[in-house]
């Protein structure tokens, strides 16, 4: 089985440590770990505790669901409380945010970005890079609440458009407007990539 038909067993979320002006940004952070634990996965993210980011996480743990927090040490006083980052069900501390970014990617199935600021926008855009470059086959969402996402998005049309993404059919985010559809969708992607290399495999073989 290929790296693109694992099972999705994980999923990493980036998004903002801070909560934002909309209150829909922290509810979507809630829906979303709440349907993350229902369907038995584990959230990856990057360990902090205060707004959307501790959402999230807070969402998973409430409905008996696990999150492993990955955080730089110096990040840990910043975006999060040590007595709340006890509470994870595994936290793993870094020593700079290469190492958590390499770190996260490594134990992540699927990703998903909520809003947020630069930092998260840098996440997204490196795993976008990755999956153009061919190192990743990994289904990437982008949670596209109350529109936030738009500019980005026609940003992206707007650079393929003018042919300075090459291979734009390996970078194609899925776009999703309500959090409570962002797990089945990529549960339903999973299973369509997977029907559709069963078919490969037979058609190879006629």
């Amino acid at each position: 089985m290929s790296e693109q038909t694992m099972p999705i067993r994980s999923i990493c979320v980036y998004c903002g440590s801070q909560p934002g002006r909309q209150s829909a940004y922290i509810n979507a952070g809630r829906v979303l770990g709440k349907s993350i634990a229902e369907n038995h996965l584990r959230l990856v993210y990057g360990g902090g505790t205060k707004g959307i980011m501790g959402a999230v996480a807070s969402g998973v743990l409430s409905h008996g669901g696990r999150v492993t927090g990955i955080i730089p040490q110096f990040l840990m006083d910043m975006e999060a409380t040590r007595h709340s980052l006890g509470q994870l069900s595994e936290l793993i501390v870094t020593a700079d945010m290469h190492d958590r970014k390499h770190k996260m990617f490594e134990r992540a199935d699927a990703f998903v970005t909520l809003p947020g600021g630069i930092g998260t926008l840098e996440e997204i855009v490196e795993i976008m890079t990755w999956a153009q470059l061919g190192r990743h086959r990994k289904p990437m969402v982008f949670a596209n609440i109350g529109g936030f996402w738009d500019p980005m998005l026609k940003l992206i049309r707007h650079m393929s458009d003018e042919g300075f993404i090459h291979t734009a059919h390996l970078v194609q985010p899925l776009v999703i407007d309500e959090p409570e559809d962002i797990v089945p969708a990529l549960l339903e992607h999973w299973a369509g990539e997977v029907d559709r290399e069963g078919e490969a495999e037979i058609i190879a073989r006629l």
